[in-house]
């Protein structure tokens, strides 16, 4: 029997975290986004857009505080951003 490892609060703090978003460690899932979203308003965050793709195809094992906080806070600052498809 195969287990997907989960993409949970403390996940993507740290994918965050290695873009070189710096969030606390007891950051919740709204907090980080919200924080990265004002990161790449301000200076752009590389690979963000990415990320966040990538983490949207993996719905199926990511938990629901992790999609709605990028639904809210991400998707809508990289729909905006230059460059954005």
């Amino acid at each position: 029997m195969m287990m997907a490892e989960l993409i949970d609060q403390t996940d993507f703090r740290h994918r965050l975290s290695a873009l070189g978003v710096t969030i606390h460690s007891d950051a919740s899932p709204m907090c980080a986004a919200r924080l990265a979203a004002r990161c790449h308003q301000a200076q752009g965050v590389e690979g963000l857009d990415a990320l966040v793709r990538e983490l949207m195809g993996k719905r199926d094992v990511m938990l629901p505080c992790v999609r709605e906080a990028i639904e809210a806070h991400l998707i809508p600052v990289l729909g905006n951003s230059p460059g954005s498809h």
